[in-house]
């Protein structure tokens, strides 16, 4: 229970950084077109039809994705956000 919470603590702070960047005039060219991508990935028909498939797409590899997208930020966007 633990390791849920934390892991849901570190997709509510990256969460929070992307969406700072969203909206800052200065953030990367592909920012924009890789959250939209992100968006569509984590609500993919795929996830009503084969359940099993959508718990584990929505619990592992979202989080993953959107930590490495909040890695790959300039750090001085990412030291503003927080």
């Amino acid at each position: 229970m633990k390791r849920l919470a934390w892991l849901l603590k570190i997709v509510r702070g990256d969460a929070r950084v992307l969406w700072f960047a969203l909206r800052q005039p200065n953030r990367p060219a592909w920012l924009v077109p890789s959250a939209a991508l992100l968006t569509l990935y984590a609500l993919a028909p795929f996830n009503i039809a084969l359940p099993l498939v959508g718990v584990v797409d929505d619990g592992i590899v979202v989080p993953v994705l959107l930590h490495l997208m909040v890695a790959c930020l300039p750090v001085g966007l990412r030291r503003a956000a927080r």
